[in-house]
């Protein structure tokens, strides 16, 4: 079928399935999949969205990691489907249970503090499992702060992964010195860190990132400024501590958003995030100027870019005749232990 084709059967199938099925779309997804979405969001906006949700099918247009969030907080008899199987996130990949498990026995080796993990939920089940096992939980880019902060009133030391950047970031913004963190790296021998460093740091942070945000650099800020003075400058927590640093504000999909919304007419923008948020905002904000910092090359996240709308049209197909494809099933001990966690960011 043609591409427009396509389009006309999930609008057809989307209206028949009303009742039963809901969509579920990232921000950072393509124009041509977030238009099917009945609900947008970042990571916590459409957590607490698949919490509250009563329709038995959740199609989500997500990664991977979004989908088993929603499964693991969504009731029995609901089922969530993931339209593209392979739409995972290189993030997640950067931390695995048994290497976070060999990180954690180091740690508690080296150290007789409390440490409390703290998991970015852009990753596994098996590493929100791990940390409602230890007593931690999971935090958002929109909710680091308030987590973080938690984590470092309950505890002397702080666990944070698989993005050391989101945790710098946020560490720092909260008080805690550049030298009280430390970097631990799971491809190095005892992470590459000595057991005094461990024990001298306040803050050890998991060395993983997120490729499309580190092509956001002071250089390309500085030359936006040198051109248009009152452009602000606004980037992702998950960029660099000096990009952050250099820019005029720094926070969540949601933030980003929310300050784009709220700016007068006539206000001008660089914005250090994925481009398919980017070109939206430019659409939906005519009368404001939105460009981003990186004017050399689209920065798309390429794994959530693989859904399309033939995949939600294949599931909404599937559900229709009551043989369902790409459903997402997290296993219960899993579900179980990750849930004190996920429970512990919602009620914080």
């Amino acid at each position: 079928m043609s591409k427009d084709r396509i389009i006309e059967q999930v609008w057809a199938l989307k209206e028949e399935l009303k009742d039963q099925v809901v969509i579920l779309g990232h921000h950072y997804q393509r124009d041509d999949v977030i238009q099917f979405a009945d609900y947008k969001g970042d990571s916590l906006q459409l957590a607490k969205i698949a919490a509250s949700e009563k329709k038995p099918h959740i199609i989500f247009c997500g990664v991977h990691f979004m989908a088993e969030t929603a499964d693991m907080l969504s009731s029995e008899n609901q089922s969530v489907y993931l339209p593209h199987l392979d739409a995972g996130c290189s993030m997640a990949d950067m931390a695995a249970r048994n290497q976070v498990d060999d990180a954690w026995e180091k740690i508690q080796a080296a150290t007789k503090a409390t440490v409390t993990p703290i998991t970015y939920i852009n990753c596994t089940a098996d590493l929100k499992a791990f940390v409602g096992e230890n007593g931690g939980s999971i935090c958002t880019s929109s909710n680091a702060e308030k987590i973080i902060s938690w984590a470092l009133n309950r505890g002397e030391k702080l666990l944070f992964f698989p993005d050391q950047h989101l945790g710098r970031n946020t560490c720092y913004k909260l008080g805690v010195p550049l030298d009280e963190m430390v970097v631990y790296d799971p491809l190095l021998p005892n992470g590459g860190i000595t057991a005094k460093e461990i024990e001298d740091a306040r803050v050890i942070l998991w060395q993983g990132y997120c490729c499309v945000h580190q092509d956001f650099h002071p250089e390309m800020m500085k030359e936006i400024k040198d051109k248009s003075p009152e452009t602000i400058t606004i980037v992702h927590p998950e960029c660099y501590f000096e990009s952050t640093q250099a820019a005029d504000l720094a926070g969540s999909t949601s933030y980003i958003i929310d300050q784009v919304d709220k700016a007068p007419a006539g206000a001008k923008f660089a914005i250090g995030t994925e481009s398919n948020l980017v070109n939206r905002l430019k659409g939906l904000y005519p009368d404001k100027e939105i460009i981003s910092i990186n004017q050399k090359e689209e920065r798309l996240c390429r794994t959530m870019n693989l859904i399309h709308p033939v995949h939600i049209l294949k599931v909404l197909e599937s559900i229709k005749l009551g043989k369902p494809i790409n459903v997402l099933k997290v296993d219960s001990d899993v579900t179980e232990k990750s849930l004190k966690a996920l429970e512990t960011m919602l009620a914080l």
